[in-house]
């Protein structure tokens, strides 16, 4: 009983441990832009969004943020699979659910993505859930493949794609995981040259989901790793692809947004919402 006890105070210790190590790093390193507080904000950026992953506990929030979004007035949601947020929003006329089954062919929505300005990619999953080769199907063909179609349709500006890839992502770095979506940012930004798309790489670090899916454990490591600007909701960081996309001028194409400029920019969001701006 007395080893037990022992075991876990020190798994306890270590993952506070873990926890401050986190926190201290986070808020010596994060933050790599500074947004202007007066920029210039183009109220028809964000005119027709299309989400992908929107079942997803991310999705789910940038899904949220659009819909409540007052200059927002078409939502694509691409799915596999409806959701009550879904089912909701189509029942308000907001959104219109498209189901796919192959996210390497997009052909189905070639009626509609003329149309779109802004897309919101939190389609994705865990790579301890699938093998190298999935995992690499999954993030970095069905994106390139996407972009590709849509710049078929559309190459007229405002025209953003913000896909959530994760704090440690590195086109250089040694996990798989890291390396392929670092490479999907790097391939996606290469299609949008010369185009009028901006192509957006969110490296976050905890994504709390919305209050609808949220727990308790959820909670818990918002508070610890608050500190260190490591979490930020997924609905606000669903806010601060709207403002980036809405800065038009701002951002270059293939710029990467750590989690701290995430909530830099969903403040800012916040702040313009809340004067009706």
């Amino acid at each position: 009983m007395k080893l037990t006890v022992k075991l876990a105070l020190l798994v306890m210790i270590g993952f506070f441990a873990l926890v401050a190590a986190s926190d201290i790093w986070g808020y010596l390193t994060l933050g790599a832009i500074t947004p202007a507080e007066d920029a210039a904000r183009a109220k028809n950026a964000n005119r027709v969004v299309m989400v992908f992953g929107a079942t997803g506990s991310v999705g789910d929030g940038l899904l949220k943020a659009a819909i409540e979004d007052p200059l927002v007035q078409k939502i694509y949601a691409i799915t596999r699979r409806t959701s009550p947020r879904i089912d909701a929003g189509v029942a308000s006329g907001k959104v219109d659910m498209r189901i796919l089954k192959d996210f390497t062919d997009y052909s189905s929505l070639a009626d509609v993505l003329r149309e779109v300005n802004t897309v919101l990619w939190g389609l994705g999953t865990s790579s301890f859930n699938v093998d190298d080769a999935t995992f690499t199907w999954i993030h970095v063909d069905f994106p390139v493949a996407f972009v590709q179609a849509w710049l078929a349709a559309r190459t007229e500006a405002p025209m953003s794609f913000h896909y959530v890839t994760g704090m440690g992502t590195d086109a250089q770095g040694s996990a798989h995981w890291a390396r392929e979506k670092g490479r999907a940012e790097r391939e996606v930004a290469k299609l949008a040259e010369g185009s009028g798309l901006r192509t957006f790489g969110y490296r976050s670090a905890f994504i709390r989901p919305t209050s609808e899916q949220a727990n308790g454990l959820h909670y818990a490591l918002e508070l610890l790793l608050k500190p260190g600007s490591l979490v930020i909701t997924a609905k606000a960081l669903g806010e601060a692809m709207l403002e980036i996309s809405a800065r038009t001028d701002e951002l270059a194409n293939g710029t990467l947004i750590d989690n701290a400029d995430s909530i830099a920019f969903a403040k800012l969001y916040a702040l313009q919402k809340a004067h009706g701006l």
